[in-house]
């Protein structure tokens, strides 16, 4: 049997990266898009006050598109250090493994936010491919870094308060 070749969507991939960007502005932290191709990290992060002046976050995003896809990303250890969090974006495309095209299996996208250290201990260095793999780990270990709860590590390593209005 033939071995399937690895679909490449490179629109897709880049779009994991706004729609990151997206999600933490709506939370009120300024965030720009590294240049690309540059190694360790994707984005920077700052706070939007600039008299705020606290050391900006690096962000590395690394994304899935298919909605059965293993929840393992591949992270070379030399980019360890290059970064503060790392998000990983299930997008939840479609479905595409085995007699699946991708034409059915759609999911609202799905965003977890790790810091550094948690990524250090689940990083596995004897595989194969380097990676951070999420399939191991139980349900309640990674849903207080999904979707806002994660965004909030990074707004409060930033220091940056929930937006509020004043009241009287």
């Amino acid at each position: 049997m033939a071995k399937q070749k690895r679909m490449i969507l490179p629109v897709v991939s880049l779009g994991s990266e706004y729609l990151v960007i997206g999600n933490l502005m709506r939370r009120n932290i300024m965030t720009y898009k590294a240049p690309p191709g540059n190694e360790g990290y994707d984005l920077i992060c700052i706070h939007p006050d600039p008299k705020k002046n606290k050391k900006p976050v690096r962000v590395q995003v690394k994304s899935r598109y298919a909605t059965d896809a293993y929840r393992t990303v591949p992270l070379n250890e030399k980019s360890l250090e290059a970064f503060d969090f790392l998000i990983m974006a299930f997008l939840n495309i479609g479905k595409f493994f085995g007699k699946n095209d991708g034409t059915n299996g759609e999911e609202k996208a799905q965003f977890y936010t790790f810091p550094r250290e948690f990524i250090l201990k689940h990083h596995e260095k004897t595989s194969k491919w380097q990676q951070v793999n999420l399939r191991k780990l139980e349900f309640d270990e990674i849903e207080l870094y999904r979707d806002e709860k994660g965004y909030e590590q990074i707004a409060e390593a930033l220091g940056i308060p929930k937006p509020q209005k004043r009241l009287g």
